[in-house]
């Protein structure tokens, strides 16, 4: 069963197809989160309110929709309300989903993270979502309601601005 076809499935009531959708996206919607810079337990309470939505919003999903955008969106959405309502945000350097690494690559890791965390919003949030969501442009246009030419733009001086930090903090 595809993503789109357990989501049509939600928005016509067969709610228990919510289940398959929330195994198949915790995890990148956890990482989303912990990697926009907020702290492991307010993304965990976070995705929870992104499979609520998901619920909530279940019959605003048209079938020439395709999922993991509308999926983004949502998680965009609710980071952005979350990030208003702090005004604040908490340390990125807990984002740790998976610790099975050398000590080499951790230490890379981990710069890079700092190096992430430095970035302007505009650009963390289209690395992250280009370089770890493993998003295509037009996807990350469609969430951010942004031309795909600006996405492009967007990831290309990011990465540039990204390699200049990481470099000056080594």
């Amino acid at each position: 069963m595809t993503d789109e076809q357990a989501m049509m499935a939600v928005a016509g009531g067969d709610l228990d197809k919510a289940a398959v959708l929330y195994e198949r996206y915790k995890r990148p919607v956890l990482g989303y989160f912990c990697r926009s810079s907020v702290n492991r337990d307010s993304s965990e309470d976070l995705m929870q309110q992104v499979f609520y939505r998901i619920i909530h919003y279940r019959k605003s999903f048209a079938e020439n929709y395709v999922f993991r955008p509308w999926l983004f969106r949502i998680a965009r959405n609710v980071l952005q309300d979350f990030l208003q309502k702090n005004r604040y945000m908490f340390s990125g350097l807990d984002t740790e989903i998976e610790d099975e690494s050398s000590a080499y690559d951790g230490e890379q890791e981990y710069q890079l993270k700092r190096a992430l965390e430095k970035l302007p919003p505009e650009y963390k949030e289209v690395i992250l979502l280009s370089r770890y969501e493993e998003l295509k442009y037009d996807e990350i246009a469609e969430i951010l309601q942004i031309s795909v030419s600006l996405v492009k733009v967007r990831v290309h001086r990011g990465l540039k601005i990204l390699r200049e930090i990481y470099f000056q903090m080594e």
